[in-house]
């Protein structure tokens, strides 16, 4: 027996064939101009997105470290060491009497374990970080950090130290 498919093909399949050849062709097509339509917003968006980036101003962020919080103790309750580290004669007397004049109390004045610092600096106990930063500010000194080189007992009871650089 011979069956040619001309028998087999009914005319709903050809119409369903023909339909969907259509449909396909119709869904490709929007895809494309969906691409095209969109793909030059998007790409000019995310462009301007970028160099704004790029292009923006470098700000510096405040460091969590530099914000001390509020000091505990007032100026006449904070007692400051002042040592001498520049190995300058009487350069901490005499920075001990300009603190001094700003309200603070003077817990000591004597030489530093170093003679040989370059810079002024604040350095405080464990929980006087405010103090601290507060006796910089006053001093206009840019350098404030925790013990270092020292121990809490060289300070004699004293908050903070100002270490007096050439």
């Amino acid at each position: 027996m011979e069956h040619s498919l001309a028998h087999v093909t009914s005319p709903w399949r050809t119409a369903t064939l023909v339909a969907s050849a259509v449909a396909a062709a119709e869904l490709v097509i929007l895809v494309l101009l969906g691409f095209t339509l969109l793909a030059k917003p998007v790409s000019e968006h995310v462009r301007d997105a970028a160099e704004a980036k790029v292009f923006a101003p470098v700000t510096p962020k405040p460091r969590a470290a530099a914000s001390a919080g509020e000091p505990k103790l007032s100026r006449a309750e904070t007692s400051v060491i002042v040592l001498n580290g520049s190995g300058v004669s009487g350069a901490a007397a005499a920075n001990a009497l300009r603190v001094r004049e700003l309200g603070y109390t003077i817990g000591t004045v004597g030489n530093a374990p170093r003679s040989d610092l370059t810079r002024t600096l604040v350095m405080f106990r464990p929980g006087y970080r405010a103090e601290a930063a507060r006796l910089a500010a006053d001093l206009k000194l840019k350098i404030v950090g925790p013990l270092d080189g020292l121990r809490a007992s060289d300070l004699l009871g004293a908050h903070v130290a100002l270490i007096v650089g050439r």
